[in-house]
């Protein structure tokens, strides 16, 4: 997978619970997180930094109301890749993993807003 128009990237590491993927389960350690525009949505994938295959985020593609312009798409990347880095909830002793599913992609105040 290449890179592509609009695509934004970041390489971080994963919170102890890891990012949940529809094709794995979840991810953990170092990985590199991908914002891709779409007709309508946002694609968000996953991999193991260096690695090759790439995996869609649990609750991706979102679909935010305003995404339109290069700069509201930088913003969400960093709301997104915020997000999965926050340390999920403890069940039983044990962090869950983060995902995107109810995660809002934008603002009562205006999508970009922080």
């Amino acid at each position: 997978m290449g890179t592509y128009e609009g695509e934004a990237r970041s390489t971080t590491v994963s919170t102890v619970g890891g990012v949940m993927t529809w094709e794995v389960g979840a991810v953990t350690g170092d990985l590199e997180i991908t914002t891709r525009p779409r007709a309508g949505s946002v694609e968000v994938t996953v991999r193991y930094a260096g690695a090759h295959e790439w995996y869609t985020v649990e609750g991706s593609p979102i679909e935010p109301e305003n995404a339109g312009g290069l700069f509201e798409l930088c913003k969400l990347h960093e709301r997104i890749v915020r997000h999965l880095t926050t340390p999920g909830k403890i069940i039983e002793g044990n962090e869950e993993p983060t995902s995107l599913r109810g995660f809002a992609p934008y603002w009562a105040a205006g999508f970009g807003a922080d």
